[in-house]
This record gives structure tokens, C-alpha cells and sequence, in this order.
């Protein structure tokens, strides 16, 4: 490949078998492809830990009939329009309802976004999953 650099590495052999089954589990074609995976996903960790600017979700689990918690949720993203992209609303059945909001914006806002959506009663989960605007992982 064009533009690529080859390195080896020395491993303790329960460590490369540890690898190996990671390689499998993961149906990479390679050790490389999973090596460089594991290298993206430290340098988006970094960014995340810097504060730059990156794109994530935040997915919320909660019951609708929670007394003012939809206006609650609504006053949240209104607050934070400025880092949220979209948002999606579904029913999972008669009393609970998933929601995903896609964010874009500093690191820090995205994470204080999410806990304070996390924070609302009547959220009965909440998770947030980070990535990177993909502008240092090439």
C-alpha cells in the first residue's frame, strides 16, 4: 500500500493469543486493521479529553408519564441547540420511549449536554457515545 510504513512489535505470548482472539472476535481481515482501530479510538479519546471539537449521541431511555420530564428534556436541548444536530424520538411501548440525539460541538458541551439529560427524573438510562470529527484521524 502507498503511503504505508510497516513496524513490527514484540509481544509476551498469552498477550499475542489475547490479540489474536480479539482479531477474530472483531472478524477484522488482520492484525493491522485492528491495531489501527485501536490507535483511532485513543486519539479520539485525546480529543474528547482536550475538549476539541467532536460528534457524538446521546441515547435516553425513559418513561413519557414522568411528570414534566418531557418539557424538562426539551428545556435541556433548547439550552444546548447550538451543539445538537438532530434529534429522533421512538415508542418503544405504551409508557416507554427511546431517544437519540446526535451532537456536534466542543467535547466538554456534548458531555455536560448529556449529564444533565441524564440527571432528569423519570431517564431511566442514559448513554453517551463519542467520536470525532475525523479531521486528526488521517
Amino acid at each position: 500500500m502507498p503511503g504505508v510504513e510497516r513496524v513490527s512489535i514484540s509481544l509476551e505470548r498469552p498477550l499475542l493469543e489475547r490479540l489474536e482472539r480479539l482479531v477474530r472476535e472483531g472478524h477484522y481481515a488482520n492484525r493491522s486493521e485492528f491495531i489501527r482501530d485501536m490507535i483511532r479510538d485513543r486519539l479520539v479519546e485525546r480529543e474528547w479529553r482536550r475538549g476539541e471539537e467532536a460528534v457524538g449521541t446521546v441515547t435516553l431511555i425513559y418513561n413519557h408519564h414522568t411528570r414534566g420530564l418531557i418539557e424538562k428534556l426539551m428545556g435541556v436541548q433548547h439550552d444546548y441547540h447550538h451543539v445538537i444536530l438532530a434529534s429522533t424520538h421512538v415508542h418503544l411501548d405504551h409508557d416507554l420511549c427511546a431517544e437519540t440525539v446526535v451532537v456536534k460541538g466542543q467535547a466538554l458541551q456534548i458531555k455536560l449536554l448529556a449529564d444533565l439529560l441524564r440527571q432528569q427524573k423519570g431517564v431511566l438510562h442514559a448513554s453517551l457515545s463519542i467520536s470525532s470529527t475525523g479531521k486528526n484521524l488521517v
